[in-house]
C-alpha cells in the first residue's frame, strides 16, 4: 500500500472524523467533486453475493459514499493486491477482562480489524455500581473504535455472593439514553427469569421491545422457551452444536465465542454455513492481551473457522453484517454507500491479517491513537479485605465426603465431583497426589468480611498459591493453593497492589500484575500487561499448574450462574439446585 497524495493534514482525531454534510456526501458519491479519501486498486468483498470485486472505495468524512466505480480523492491510498472487508464486530465482551482500560483495549484490537465492540461493563459495575457503567460510557466518547455499552442487567449475578454494589431497575434507568447504549446486557440470572423474581421482572419490563442479551448455559426445552419469551434475543453460552442449533431454531442469534477460557469455536463451527450465517455472530467474551498477541482476536477466529472448513463468506458475514443486523446497527456491516467507513484492508480471506484499518473513516495508526483525549481512572483503592493468616483458610466439618469443583479446560462449565477428604485436627488438607487443592473466596469490598473455602481439582498445583481479584462477577479475592501460609500471603499482597494477579511460593512473591482500576484493569500499556502475563504464566507453571490460562480459569470458578459447582464468599454453590451447599 502507498499514499498517492500526501499534501493533506494528518489523520483526524478519533471521534472527530467529520460527519459530512448531507450535500457533500451526495456530491462525492456522484463523483461531482473529489472524495475526502479514496482507497484504490483493492478488491472489495461484497457480503451480499459473496463476490470479490476490484473497485475504488470513496469515503466522505466517516461515511462510505462510493463503490463499484472509479473515484478521485483529495487523499488517495493505493491498496492494490489487498482485500477490503467490513470492520469486525465483537458482539459480546467484557473489556475489563482484557485487563486494560477501554482506550488501551481499542489500541490493542482495532489494528486487527475490530472496529465495533459491544461490551457489558458488569465487571466494574459489580465493584463500583452505576459509576462503573458511567465510566465506560465516558470512555466510549474517547476511543477510535466504536464501543457500544450495554446496561448491565445482573449486578450481582445472584443472591449467593457479595458484590461491591447492587443495581436494581431504578438504578439502571438513569443510565439509559447515552449515545453508546444498545440495550440490556446479558441476563445471567436465568433461574430468576424462569421463577419470575420481582427484581428480574422489573428490569425485563423496562427494556421490553429493545435489545436484551441472553446468557443461558445448557438451558433447553420448555425452560428455554420461557426464557426467550421474556424478550431475550441473543445467546453466547452455547457450548455444543446441538445446543446452538436448538437456540437458533427458537429464534435466538447465537454468538460463537472464543475467549481465553471459554473456547466454544470448534464445537460450534459445524453450524457456521452460508444458510445459518445470517443468524450467527462472533464474540470473545473474555480475552486477555497475551492471547491476543499470541493468537489474535476476531481475526484469529476468522482464520481458524475458515481452516476448519467454514465457507469464507459465512465467516465474514458472521464477523460483520450478521452482527450488525443482530444488534440493530444498520449503519455498518457492508462496504456500501451510506455505511460507516469501518474497513479492514487484509492480505487474504484465509489469512485475515490486517494491513490497514479504518474506523469511522479514521486510519487506525499511531497518530490517531496519540490524539485520544485521556480519561481519568476510577475505582482506585477498592480492595478492602482484612489481613489474613494461615488459620483463615481452614476447611472444617466432620463429613469425609467432600464436594469438589472439577475444572474442564477450555470451558467455564465445571463438574460437581465428590471425594473423600478426611479432616486432620479439624481441617481438611490439600491432597497433591489426587490434585485436590484448597480454594478460597474472600469478600474484598469492605461489606462483611465473608470468606469461604472448598476444594478444586484440575490445576495440577504442587506447591505455593495463586490469587486474583478478577473473580467473576462479584470480583472478590479468589485464591487456590497447596499451602495455607502462601494462600494468606497471596491474598494480602493483592490488597497492597490494589488488586490483580499474584503467584506465591515458600513465603515469597514470584510474579504479580497490579490492576488498580477497580482491581480489574491496569494503567499500563497493553504491551506491558502482555509481558507481565508471560511472567505470571511461567511462575504458575513452575508451581506445577497445567492450565494454559490459570487466572481467568480461577476467576470463573466463583461464578454461580454457570453449572455445575462453584464457590463464592458465601460458600460452595450447587448451581443446578441454585443453592449454597450447607
Amino acid at each position: 500500500m502507498s499514499e498517492l497524495t500526501s499534501d493533506l493534514p494528518p489523520t483526524a482525531a478519533p471521534r472527530i472524523a467529520p460527519v459530512a454534510p448531507l450535500a457533500d456526501r451526495i456530491a462525492q458519491g456522484r463523483g461531482e467533486v473529489p472524495a475526502d479519501l479514496v482507497l484504490k486498486g483493492g478488491r472489495v468483498l461484497d457480503l451480499i453475493p459473496g463476490d470479490l470485486i476490484e473497485s475504488d472505495v470513496a469515503i466522505c468524512g466517516d461515511t462510505i459514499v462510493g463503490v463499484y466505480g472509479q473515484y478521485q480523492g483529495r487523499r488517495e491510498v493505493d491498496v492494490s493486491g489487498r482485500i477490503l472487508v467490513p470492520g469486525f464486530i465483537d458482539t459480546h465482551l467484557h473489556i475489563e477482562s482484557s485487563l486494560v482500560t477501554p482506550q488501551e483495549f481499542g489500541r490493542c484490537v482495532t489494528p486487527r480489524g475490530v472496529t465495533t465492540a459491544i461490551c457489558d461493563p458488569h465487571e466494574i459495575a459489580n465493584v463500583l455500581g452505576a459509576e462503573g457503567i458511567a465510566y465506560f460510557q465516558r470512555a466510549s466518547e474517547r476511543v477510535l473504535m466504536d464501543i457500544r455499552v450495554q446496561i448491565s442487567s445482573c449486578v450481582p449475578s445472584t443472591h449467593m455472593e457479595t458484590a461491591g454494589a447492587r443495581l436494581e431497575a431504578a438504578d439502571l434507568l438513569p443510565l439509559r439514553g447515552h449515545a453508546s447504549e444498545i440495550g440490556l446486557a446479558e441476563f445471567m440470572n436465568f433461574p430468576g427469569v424462569l421463577m419470575r423474581d420481582p427484581g428480574v421482572m422489573a428490569k425485563l419490563a423496562a427494556w421490553q421491545g429493545q435489545h436484551i442479551d441472553g446468557h443461558a448455559p445448557l438451558l433447553r426445552g420448555n425452560d428455554l422457551n420461557g426464557y426467550i419469551s421474556a424478550g431475550i434475543r441473543t445467546e453466547h453460552e452455547a457450548t455444543s452444536a446441538e445446543e446452538g442449533l436448538e437456540k437458533l431454531r427458537k429464534g435466538m442469534r447465537v454468538l460463537i465465542r472464543e475467549g481465553s477460557v471459554s473456547k466454544d469455536m470448534h464445537a460450534l463451527a459445524p453450524l457456521l454455513t452460508e444458510r445459518h450465517a445470517p443468524y450467527l455472530c462472533l464474540c470473545t467474551d473474555d480475552r486477555n492481551p497475551l492471547d491476543i498477541a499470541e493468537h489474535g482476536h476476531l481475526d484469529y477466529m476468522i482464520r481458524t473457522l475458515i481452516s476448519l472448513g467454514c465457507p469464507p463468506l459465512a465467516v465474514y458475514r458472521a464477523a460483520s453484517l450478521s452482527a450488525a443486523e443482530a444488534f440493530g446497527l444498520k449503519d455498518r456491516g457492508l462496504i456500501a454507500p451510506g455505511k460507516r467507513a469501518d474497513i479492514a484492508v487484509i492480505d487474504t480471506l484465509e489469512g485475515c491479517h490486517a494491513q490497514m484499518v479504518l474506523a469511522g473513516g479514521v486510519v487506525a495508526d499511531a497518530a490517531a491513537f496519540a490524539a485520544r483525549v485521556p480519561l481519568a481512572p476510577v475505582g482506585r483503592h477498592s480492595v478492602k479485605a482484612p489481613r489474613l493468616g494461615p488459620g483463615d483458610f481452614r476447611t472444617g466439618g466432620n463429613r469425609v465426603e467432600t464436594p469438589v469443583i472439577g475444572i474442564l479446560p477450555g470451558k467455564i462449565i465445571t463438574e460437581h465431583l465428590t471425594y473423600d477428604i478426611a479432616p486432620v485436627d479439624g481441617d481438611k488438607q490439600p491432597d497433591l497426589s489426587r490434585d485436590l487443592m484448597k480454594i478460597a473466596v474472600i469478600e474484598r469490598h469492605g461489606k462483611n468480611g465473608n470468606r469461604a473455602t472448598g476444594f478444586v481439582k484440575g490445576f495440577g498445583l504442587q506447591r505455593g498459591a495463586i490469587a486474583s481479584t478478577v473473580c467473576h462477577d462479584h470480583h472478590n479475592i479468589a485464591v487456590v493453593g497447596a499451602d495455607a501460609g502462601d494462600m494468606a500471603l497471596a491474598a494480602n499482597r493483592l490488597g497492597e497492589i490494589e488488586g490483580g494477579f499474584v503467584v506465591v511460593e515458600g513465603g515469597r512473591v514470584l510474579a504479580e500484575l497490579a490492576l488498580p482500576v477497580a482491581g480489574l484493569m491496569s494503567l499500563e500499556p497493553f504491551e506491558r500487561v502482555r509481558d507481565d502475563l508471560v511472567a505470571l504464566r511461567a511462575a504458575a507453571a513452575s508451581l506445577g499448574v497445567v492450565l494454559e490460562e490459570p487466572f481467568l480459569q480461577l476467576a470463573f470458578l466463583a461464578l454461580p450462574v454457570i453449572p455445575h459447582l462453584k464457590i463464592t464468599d458465601m460458600g460452595m454453590v450447587d448451581v443446578d439446585r441454585f443453592e449454597i451447599i450447607p
